[in-house]
């Protein structure tokens, strides 16, 4: 079945009722006399369960809609949005927003995306996937969740909980040009936080998984053990010396790296001039054995999307190819600042997955840096966007002979992003999918660490 066509009875809002509420609005707009418009209409529930020391905690339900309504006067813009799906409130709202407009000054980039770029087929993207989770079957997932940890060691001395979600919604998105899209989908997740002590020291950590189908969650005792396991290696952390040393980022946080490039080669940071990678497209960034592609369509993809949010069809893509910047991600506005066209990435990226053509085991990663720091955990946020330059706190664990040896803490771990990219070494096999960037654990060859 198409995602379009799916429906739930958890949902508080048939789908056709989006799709009516989208109708009315630009028509509401037309009348009004707006020159153009767009409309996201949204409808969505939530459940959370998060137990502590083996006691419910916490249960919260939520229920969310929403309607935004963006108008254009000729180039002058007026946003509004409102939370009741009244037809007085769909009037108003779509009122205000030409109010707005009526007010603002005319920006020649402003504008509906080009007509030839919307989409116009609509692929099942198995997205949605209802879990049917009564309140007390999610407890006891949350609970042994929890006790796994526990059941680790006995220097788990405490929990900051094991929470189960889920969470479903389904949205509209239509604009005067004719276009009309939309569909439901599902995340779901487990996680677990606890504390290990020993000798008055604590240590805290924590594992989840997040998924569309909660058949593909992770075992909850399974995250359990793993947020266990985690915290106690972490007792008897170190401080070290400064030195100049490889750095090992842990997969869980290697993809913050690949985040901080796609800042840089967003449109709005380009078109500010605030990145360290303006002009990059045909300039090698990162490691010349490094390719990253761009996979909307992915099934079950936690970014996966036949189009953006504007509407614009999505396509695969090489990003980096051999090292090398093949393309930005642009929105319509941004595209028109920078006197291009959109990559079909208004509101962000999809599914990008990074490979070197040969990722090896974890212990492989750690034999071949040899000496140098293991990061599993980043602190703060000393990046800067125009220059590149990074520092950060950080909590891992030292490698010798390519061995870990002691868990460290309250060290610094400085460079800068031009060339921790391209002082990529290694890439691992240890991809762990939790959102819209996909890589394994990442070694970069030098970088400075400041310890006590």
């Amino acid at each position: 079945m198409n995602e379009n066509t799916k429906s739930s009875p958890h949902f508080s809002y048939p789908f056709t009722m989006l799709q009516n509420i989208a109708r009315d609005v630009l028509d509401h707009a037309r009348k009004g006399g707006a020159t153009a418009c767009e409309t996201d209409v949204s409808d969505g529930f939530g459940q959370n369960v998060t137990v502590r020391r083996g006691e419910v905690e916490t249960i919260e339900y939520n229920r969310d809609k929403g309607l935004s309504v963006t108008v254009y006067i000729g180039q002058k813009r007026g946003h509004a949005s409102t939370s009741d799906f009244s037809p007085q409130a769909v009037n108003d709202t779509v009122a205000a927003a030409l109010s707005i407009a009526g007010h603002t000054a005319a920006d020649d980039c402003a504008g509906l995306a080009d007509a030839d770029l919307l989409a116009r087929e609509f692929p099942d993207l198995d997205l949605y996937f209802p879990w049917e989770l009564p309140v007390e079957q999610a407890i006891q997932l949350a609970q042994a969740c929890e006790a796994a940890a526990f059941a680790v060691d006995k220097r788990i001395t405490n929990s900051e909980g094991a929470s189960v979600s889920l969470n479903e919604s389904q949205f509209v998105h239509a604009n005067s040009l004719g276009f009309m899209g939309g569909y439901p989908s599902s995340r779901h997740s487990i996680s677990c936080a606890v504390i290990a002590s020993q000798d008055e020291a604590m240590q805290r950590d924590y594992w989840y998984s997040t998924v569309r189908d909660a058949a593909d969650l992770e075992q909850a005792d399974s995250v359990g053990k793993k947020a266990g396991m985690r915290s106690v290696a972490r007792l008897g952390a170190r401080k070290i010396a400064t030195c100049e040393v490889p750095v090992l980022f842990e997969a869980p946080i290697a993809s913050s790296l690949i985040g901080h490039f796609v800042g840089a080669v967003s449109g709005g940071s380009l078109y500010r001039k605030s990145s360290f990678l303006l002009e990059s497209v045909g300039k090698q960034v990162f490691a010349p054995d490094i390719q990253i592609r761009e996979l909307p369509h992915l099934k079950k993809g936690l970014a996966s999307g036949a189009f953006d949010d504007e509407g614009v069809a999505t396509h695969e893509r090489k990003l980096i190819e051999n090292g090398v910047v093949q393309g930005y991600f642009l929105s319509s506005y941004s595209a028109r600042k920078l006197g291009l066209r959109t990559t079909g990435n208004a509101g962000g990226n999809h599914n990008l997955i990074l490979d070197n053509g040969a990722a090896l085991e974890f212990s492989a990663l750690l034999k071949k840096m040899g000496r140098g720091l293991l990061v599993t955990e980043l602190l703060g946020h000393g990046v800067n966007p125009v220059t590149g330059d990074y520092s950060r706190g950080a909590a891992g664990y030292w490698v010798e002979g390519g061995e870990i040896c002691y868990a460290v803490e309250e060290i610094t771990i400085a460079g800068n992003l031009k060339d921790m990219l391209l002082g990529i070494s290694a890439v691992g096999n240890d991809v762990i999918v939790r959102g819209s960037k996909q890589c394994g654990s990442l070694l970069v060859d030098r970088m400075t660490v400041a310890g006590g």
